[in-house]
């Protein structure tokens, strides 16, 4: 199993920007695909990003341009750089790591951290 915590977030003015952690620990990092998630009050959660262990990445069209997921596996560490942030990207971000062993998925969560952008 892995453990996941997310640091970072907080209240930012629109258009301002933030950089998002999410620290690994209790497996090997590398193998695991990481992504980020958000959920917004009364909503689903949704995909924001996510990054393969090879270190390709896939984002969400409508925030393709303002997010970049990164990792670094030497710190067990992947990142979410938010920019140009809007009062609709306030929401709470969960880290998430994926791992499919034999066509079995399994997810691993952090508690989330909340990121609000208001003025």
């Amino acid at each position: 199993q892995v453990q996941l915590v997310e640091s970072g977030g907080g209240l930012v003015q629109p258009g301002g920007s933030l950089r998002l952690s999410c620290a690994a620990s209790g497996s090997i990092f590398s193998i695991y695909a990481m992504g980020w998630y958000r959920q917004a009050p009364g909503k689903q959660r949704e995909l924001v990003a996510a990054i393969t262990s090879g270190g390709s990445t896939n984002y969400s069209d409508s925030l393709k341009g303002r997010f970049t997921i990164s990792r670094d596996n030497a710190k067990n560490t992947v990142y979410l750089q938010m920019n140009s942030l809007k009062p609709e990207d306030t929401a709470v971000y969960y880290c998430n790591a994926q791992r499919t062993i034999l066509a079995v998925r399994y997810d691993y969560w952090g508690q989330g951290t909340q990121v609000t952008v208001s003025s």
